[in-house]
C-alpha cells in the first residue's frame, strides 16, 4: 500500500522555504528495496520524487524524506564487489598516507565505511582505523573479514561528541557518497567539525550536480540521494561550521564527482595553500558564469530527461518488435530510477545480470526483474544488454568481453542512447 514520505518544510542547508520545481519523477518504489519471489504479490510502498532547486543557497535537493532506518540498516551495496571503487580506493588511501606522513599514531575514520573497502588500504599500512556505518549487516563484513572496527551507527553531532570527548579525534576523515544521503546536513558537518583535528583533513567526494544536469543523468535521483551539490552550496555549508575548502578536484568516477579536502577554519592553511585556493576561487568563480544560482540553469533538465526517455523507450520496443532478446546489466538504484520513470518492465527486459550474489535471485523493485549472476548473459544469450550501471561501463565492458566476442552488444542509456 502506497505512502507518503514526510516533505522537509524547507531548504535541507539554510533553512529557506522557497523551493523552485526542478524535475518530477511522480511515484517510485525505494530504489534498493529488492523482492524476494514471496513479495511480488504484495503492494510496494511508492514514494513521491522530486527535484527542487534552493535560489537562496543554491542547493539542489528532494524534500521528501524516507526514514534512515527503513534506507540503511539493512543494504544491499557492497563497495568491494567494484573493482573500479577497490581501485579508486588504493590510489588516495596511498596517496595520503604518503602525503600526510600516516603511521601508527594517527587515526583514519570513514564515514559510511561500507564494507571496509577503504579503510583495509590503510589498516595494511599499519594505521589505525575506525569505521561508522550503520547498516549493520556490512559492518559486520568490514568487522568479521577485514578486521576493521566498525560502529554501526548513524554519524552526527552527538556521535562525534561521544568519539571526541573518548579522544578520538581523526587525523583524516573520509566521507565518500554519504553527505547526499544525509537529511540533517548541517548535524553531519557539525560532527565533522568536532570529530576532525585542527590540522586535520576531511575528504569528501559527491556526485557534482553540473555533470548530472548536462548529461541527463536524471538515474542519479532516488530517495537515498537527497542532495545534489555544487561547489558552491559546499562552500556555504561548510563555512556555516568553522570548516573551509582548502582544496577541490574533478573525478570521472560516479558520471563526475567532486573531490573536497576540507579543513579546520582556524588551522590557517593546507599544504599548497595558494595554489589549492586558487583551484577552488576558479570553480566558485565558473559555477558563477554557468548560473548555479538561476533556476533556469536547472530547468533545463526535464526536457532533456523526456527526450532521453522517448528515444530508449522507441529503441527497445523496435529492438523487441524485431524479435531481439534484450536483458539489463546492474540492479542498481540508478537502474531502478530508470527502469520505473521510463516504464521499461517485463515486456521488454527478461532478465537482469548482476555481479553481486547479495542480489542474485532477488527481484528489480517495481519492475520485478529476475536477477541472476553474469553468467546467465552467456547461457541465454541476449542479443542486447541494458547497461543500467553505465557509471562502470569500462569495468563491465571488459568483464564482458566473451559475451561481446559472440555477438551481444550493450545498450548505455546515459548521456546519450549508445549501442557498443
Amino acid at each position: 500500500m502506497s505512502r507518503a514520505t514526510n516533505g522537509t518544510p524547507g531548504c535541507r542547508s539554510c533553512g529557506a522555504g522557497k523551493l523552485e520545481m526542478i524535475l518530477s519523477l511522480g511515484r517510485t518504489p525505494l530504489a534498493n528495496s529488492l523482492l524476494t519471489a514471496q513479495q511480488l504479490s504484495s503492494p510496494e510502498d511508492t514514494y513521491p520524487l522530486d527535484l527542487v532547486f534552493c535560489p537562496a543557497c543554491t542547493l539542489v535537493q528532494i524534500p521528501q524524506t524516507v526514514a534512515p532506518e527503513k534506507l540503511f540498516r539493512e543494504y544491499l551495496y557492497f563497495s568491494s564487489f567494484s573493482d573500479t571503487m577497490l581501485n579508486h580506493a588504493q590510489t588516495l588511501a596511498e596517496r595520503m598516507t604518503k602525503a600526510r606522513g600516516l603511521d601508527g599514531r594517527n587515526l583514519v575514520v570513514e564515514i559510511a565505511s561500507n564494507d571496509g573497502y577503504l579503510l583495509q588500504y590503510y589498516k595494511r599500512a599499519g594505521i589505525r582505523v575506525l569505521g561508522i556505518e550503520p547498516a549493520v549487516n556490512i559492518a559486520r563484513v568490514a568487522q568479521e573479514e577485514r578486521g576493521i572496527t566498525t560502529l554501526s551507527e548513524f554519524f552526527g553531532a552527538g556521535l562525534a561528541a561521544r568519539l571526541k570527548a573518548d579522544g578520538d579525534r581523526a587525523d583524516v576523515i573520509h566521507a565518500h557518497n554519504v553527505l547526499a544521503h544525509v537529511a540533517d546536513l548541517n548535524g553531519f558537518v557539525s560532527g565533522l567539525q568536532l570529530l576532525l583535528k585542527d590540522d586535520g583533513v576531511a575528504i569528501i567526494e559527491v556526485p557534482y550536480v553540473k555533470e548530472m544536469i548536462d548529461h541527463c543523468e536524471f538515474d542519479t535521483i532516488y530517495h537515498e540521494h537527497l542532495c545534489y551539490f555544487s561547489l558552491t552550496a559546499l562552500d556555504q555549508l561548510f563555512r556555516r561550521h568553522g570548516l573551509l575548502i582548502g582544496d577541490v578536484e574533478v573525478l570521472p568516477i560516479h558520471g563526475g564527482s567532486l573531490r573536497l579536502f576540507v579543513q579546520q577554519e582556524a588551522a590557517g592553511s593546507m599544504e599548497d595553500n595558494q595554489e589549492s585556493s586558487a583551484r577552488v576561487s576558479q570553480m566558485l568563480a565558473e559555477e558563477e558564469q554557468w548560473g548555479v544560482g538561476k533556476a533556469g540553469f536547472y530547468q533545463s533538465f526535464a526536457t532533456k530527461v523526456d527526450s532521453l526517455r522517448r528515444k530508449l523507450v522507441k529503441m527497445l520496443a523496435d529492438l523487441k518488435a524485431g524479435g531481439k532478446g534484450i536483458a539489463a546489466y546492474g540492479a542498481s538504484a540508478k537502474g531502478s530510477t530508470l527502469l520505473n520513470y521510463f516504464g521499461i518492465g517485463r515486456e521488454t527486459i527478461d532478465f537482469v545480470a548482476d555481479r553481486s550474489p547479495i542480489k542474485q535471485g532477488l527481484y528489480t523493485p517495481g519492475t520485478h526483474l529476475p536477477i541472476y549472476g553474469p553468467e546467465k548473459l552467456l547461457e541465454a544469450m541476449p542479443d542486447y544488454v541494458l547497461l543500467l550501471t553505465w557509471n562502470f561501463a569500462g569495468e563491465i565492458l571488459a568483464q564482458q568481453a566473451e559475451y561481446r566476442d559472440r555477438g551481444g552488444r550493450f545498450i548505455i542509456p546515459i548521456p546519450e542512447v549508445t549501442v557498443v
